[in-house]
């Protein structure tokens, strides 16, 4: 059988896993429109872990060299318990010699933009998708305009509240863990915060991370047990204030970097998640990133895995076969990486949730005898090393 003909993908969702399907398509030669919610494309001011698959994966992209320029690449990433005694160290700067990437930290907003400017497509931003209806022809969308729009294939890339997702498998919200995410950026000389810096401190309840995002500037994370829906009283000076006071007699330089943020740059959510779904996909509709797999931020790596996504699904779409099948391979493919990460990610943040004082001393203890050996070598095998394939490929091209 000859290639599926695809004229034209439908793309709900302007974020990193839907800029990066345009991307993937747009290199293999496949027209796409991307249909984006807000008034203007652009993602959140949170910062990003880019683990070496993911990078291997914009190296795919061609992409490796820019976010390399102002993404700082890291050495070690340290963790440790809310006094600073040593957890372990995972030694990701080895990484660069082993797969010819590092792994680096980057602010959102500026991966996206990096993205965004590589792209060709058409971009229909303020179009929010309230649903779809398809043929055995193709797939109609519908927006809350009253305005619709047709293609051979729908792409949810709509994040973990997707309209594509709720069409497809049901209204079910995402899972609450139990925690809060208070997420800022500090403006930190290179000598005060060394770049490519990473720490991640264990409390009871609660945890501070903390990485350089560009030169100058911290990205840190606190992260605190309490219910849904919640909102900080007061002015963001007081938000400040309030995580100052949590974090008091913290290591340093929690204190530090506090200090030095700006009040209006915090932002506050309940992380969400979801458990593996069997199904991601049906006829000519399929799920990507966060509406298919929406993972914590305790592994690192949500956005690697949109990207990912993205690149698998572009490969099998240039397939021999027929447009449903290559969709449901991809699917079955992604399913495959994505649901240990999800249930590992769950696991990490039980963990962290931890408050029973006994209960943190023995996560503590084992965490000490399995996190600097057992736990990075399992990240890099099951992990990391995933990414390898683009690079083989990429060799294979390139003689």
């Amino acid at each position: 059988m000859s290639a599926p003909r695809i004229r034209r993908v439908l793309i709900a969702g302007g974020g990193i896993g839907g800029i990066a399907t345009a991307l993937a398509l747009q290199q293999q030669g496949i027209d796409s429109i991307v249909f984006e919610s807000a008034p203007q494309l652009r993602d959140g001011g949170a910062g990003l872990h880019i683990w070496t698959n993911g990078m291997l994966a914009l190296e795919h992209l061609g992409l490796a060299d820019a976010v390399r320029e102002t993404a700082p690449a890291q050495e070690v990433c340290s963790f440790a318990d809310w006094r600073g005694n040593s957890i372990g160290d995972w030694p990701v700067g080895q990484f660069t010699s082993r797969y010819g990437q590092p792994t680096v930290a980057i602010g959102r907003s500026a991966l996206h933009g990096i993205m965004s400017d590589a792209l060709t497509v058409p971009v229909r931003t303020g179009a929010r998708v309230t649903g779809y209806a398809q043929d055995r022809e193709g797939v109609t969308v519908r927006f809350d305009d009253g305005t619709e729009e047709r293609g051979d294939v729908l792409i949810g890339a709509d994040g973990v509240r997707s309209a594509v997702r709720a069409q497809l498998l049901g209204p079910q919200p995402p899972h609450y863990t139990g925690y809060i995410a208070w997420r800022g950026h500090a403006k930190m000389s290179p000598e005060e915060i060394p770049p490519g810096s990473f720490l991640g401190l264990f409390g009871r309840g609660t945890r501070f991370t903390y990485y350089d995002i560009a030169p100058g500037v911290v990205h840190w994370m606190s992260v605190a047990n309490g219910p849904a829906g919640g909102r900080d009283q007061g002015t963001p000076q007081d938000t400040l204030r309030m995580l100052q006071a949590r974090h008091r007699g913290w290591v340093d330089p929690v204190a530090r970097i506090l200090a030095a943020t700006d009040p209006d740059s915090i932002i506050r959510n309940d992380v969400t998640e979801r458990k593996p779904d069997p199904v991601w996909g049906s006829g000519r509709v399929t799920l990507l990133g966060d509406a298919a797999h929406a993972v914590s931020f305790n592994i690192g790596q949500g956005a690697c895995l949109a990207i990912e996504d993205a690149l698998v699904l572009a490969e099998h779409l240039t397939r021999p076969g027929d447009v449903t099948s290559a969709l449901r391979a991809y699917e079955a493919e992604r399913r495959t990486r994505t649901a240990p990460m999800q249930l590992l990610a769950a696991r990490i943040g039980w963990a962290g949730a931890l408050e029973n004082p006994l209960a943190v001393w023995i996560r503590d203890q084992l965490m000490r005898a399995a996190w600097t050996r057992v736990a990075f070598a399992a990240a890099e095998k099951e992990h990391v090393a995933y990414g390898t394939r683009w690079r083989e490929r990429a060799l294979q091209n390139h003689h």
